[in-house]
């Protein structure tokens, strides 16, 4: 569709509807996109993707946060490729994640994500839409996050073509989502994700609203939860407690993870 207030709205009324799971919608424009903590995502004409899919995994609901990181991982895979084939060979890794499923080309966020699950009068799962926003061509941001965001453009000079970014993407995401099914976690992607996480085996800054923290990121477990080492001790307000290894598994939503000197 050419414009949509949003494509996470558009998909779930399909899904509502009886559309079948990989239903993907797709707009050129979106004006009232949602993104994480309640953040606005506006997808300018011409010039990003803004994409939802609806998938109907039969999984109990604790289940359905990794689908998030699993979306992380085949968009990073699949702008990867998209920029390899514009560029006319290999460009070895662009995309990184910083946990649990911010897209980073060069420090800069190119990409979010947005999941939703929607529940049957019964508790099982009816379907869930994951809703995704990739920045392709933009250069000009706006003043409460030009310091963060960047696109595949800004940050490679590489111009790739939206449909061949939206195509490479969602192939990678058939094979991995393929994975996660065999097991409902992330047993079969951790290797895989790994290799892309930002800071891992580096300090970083916890942003825990009981008190700050620094601490080593060592990686992901089957759950798709950060493994971190506090540094030192950690704050008194902390709700957080080391285990007999001294180390916190922390879930998405918990706190926010960040470099030591920024955002990455």
């Amino acid at each position: 569709m050419d414009v949509t207030g949003s494509t996470n709205n558009d998909a779930g009324s399909l899904a509502q509807n009886g559309a079948p799971g990989g239903t993907l919608v797709v707009a050129d424009r979106q004006d009232s996109g949602r993104g994480s903590r309640g953040r606005s995502w506006s997808t300018p004409s011409g010039s990003n993707i803004a994409m939802s899919i609806i998938v109907r995994p039969d999984a109990p609901p604790a289940k359905v946060p990794m689908l998030t990181l699993v979306m992380g991982l085949s968009v990073a895979e699949g702008v990867d490729l998209s920029i390899s084939e514009m560029a006319l060979g290999d460009r070895g890794r662009d995309c990184f994640i910083k946990w649990p499923n911010d897209i980073v080309i060069g420090g800069r966020k190119i990409c979010g994500i947005l999941t939703e699950l929607h529940m049957n009068p019964d508790n099982t799962i009816s379907d869930v839409v994951i809703g995704v926003g990739i920045n392709v061509t933009m250069v000009d941001f706006p003043d409460e996050i030009k310091n963060t965001a960047g696109s595949v453009l800004s940050q490679t000079g590489v111009r790739v073509d939206r449909s061949l970014v939206v195509a490479r993407c969602m192939e990678r995401f058939e094979e991995n989502y393929g994975k996660y099914e065999e097991t409902y976690d992330l047993s079969l992607l951790r290797e895989q994700y790994e290799d892309r996480l930002l800071n891992k085996g580096e300090r970083v800054k916890i942003l825990d609203p009981g008190g700050e923290f620094e601490a080593t990121a060592y990686g992901i477990t089957d759950g798709g939860s950060l493994v971190i080492k506090p540094v030192n001790e950690l704050p008194s307000g902390s709700s957080f407690a080391c285990n007999k290894d001294g180390v916190i598994e922390i879930n998405a939503g918990e706190v926010s993870v960040r470099g030591l000197y920024g955002y990455v």
